[in-house]
């Protein structure tokens, strides 16, 4: 059987002026010496990576062999209350892997290949203002009983963008050093490299999970769920407090007896220590209907699951979006199921939040 292909092989780096100048640009330029250099004005507007439907057909091969160098210019830590108090200015966007129900490509365009931001100062020195400014936390929320929780991976994956730069492991050393705060991030990756950076308890991961079966389907590029399981209690012993993602729930034929299976396992192998400090997000599916075309042209089987109108409706988010979402009362019903499965099956798993 041949080797897997690389999750990166980057040929090809397109770049900003002002983050080539900045030393965490220049430490990443170094990491892949050979690589074609592309000057870009902006690293939002790269016409053969973003808003070329033509790039579908080539979706996996840019995210393998392009990525992109930029600056971070607005600096805003965003008020969110679900799985973290704020949301921390992206020190990257984009990912290697190639999940089929990912939102990033809805706003960014197509396959949105890594953008890793050079300006790493600026956003730990803001962040680092940020969590002073707010105090000590004056009461428990289901992000946290006494920290402020900033997620630090909403638009990437912190574990793939580890790979790229030192950026994650300068924000993992920034939150040991701030009492009243711990950052967190969700992810489908392994990288074992973060086991000795020594959060010592401030950084939070969030292990995304969902049935193997289902995952080799959508979530394209990932570590499989096996792995990221016999992952967790190295990361605890290591310092990190690990939380699990079970997300996206997808409704599908069996899905409840699949998911009885993954909870069964995760209840065998996960130990003592592991399940004393052990919490989950629940997220049933979010779709949408551009991004349900766009994988059309280089996944329809994943839609197949992904795209049910007729268990589906559209749904305005917070953000002003139409979605497609399960029907209202279904997806109460579902989330009652899918919760009261979780407390037969890993009871010592507390549910944070569902949705």
């Amino acid at each position: 059987m041949p080797a897997p292909a690389p999750l990166l092989d980057v040929r090809r780096i397109y770049v900003e002026e002002a983050a080539a100048s900045l030393p965490r640009g220049q430490q990443i330029l170094g990491r892949w010496p050979d690589a074609e250099l592309v000057p870009v004005d902006s690293h939002w507007r790269i016409p053969e990576l973003h808003g070329d439907e033509a790039n579908v057909r080539r979706w996996v091969r840019i995210k393998t062999e392009a990525l992109v160098l930029g600056v971070k210019k607005s600096l805003a830590a965003r008020p969110n209350g679900r799985s973290a108090d704020f949301i921390a200015p992206s020190t990257a966007n984009g990912c290697a892997m190639a999940c089929a129900y990912c939102s990033v490509p809805r706003r960014k365009g197509y396959s949105n290949p890594i953008t890793a931001f050079a300006n790493i100062e600026q956003i730990s020195g803001y962040l680092a203002r940020h969590v002073r400014r707010q105090g000590e936390k004056p009461a428990p929320n289901q992000c946290d009983p006494t920290a402020w929780v900033y997620d630090i991976g909403e638009n990437s994956d912190c574990s793939v963008d580890a790979m790229v730069s030192d950026n994650v492991r300068d924000l993992v050393d920034l939150f040991r050093a701030l009492p009243t705060a711990k950052a967190s991030f969700a992810t489908k990756w392994v990288n074992r490299d973060l086991l000795d950076w020594d959060p010592q308890g401030r950084t939070r991961i969030r292990f995304s999970l969902m049935p193997e079966r289902l995952r080799r389907l959508v979530d394209i590029r990932t570590s499989p769920t096996p792995q990221r399981i016999a992952a967790i209690d190295d990361f605890v012993a290591a310092g990190y407090e690990v939380h699990l993602n079970l997300s996206p729930v997808i409704v599908t034929d069996g899905w409840l007896d699949d998911w009885a299976v993954l909870l069964d396992e995760l209840d065998a192998a996960l130990s003592p220590a592991t399940k004393a400090q052990l919490a989950a997000e629940v997220i049933l599916l979010t779709h949408n209907a551009a991004l349900h075309e766009v994988n059309l042209g280089w996944h329809p089987k994943a839609e197949e699951v992904l795209w049910r109108p007729d268990l589906q409706e559209d749904k305005r988010s917070e953000n002003g979006a139409i979605n497609v979402r399960y029907r209202a009362g279904e997806k109460r019903r579902h989330l009652e199921a899918f919760t009261a499965l979780v407390a037969e099956r890993l009871p010592s798993c507390r549910i944070r939040y569902a949705f």
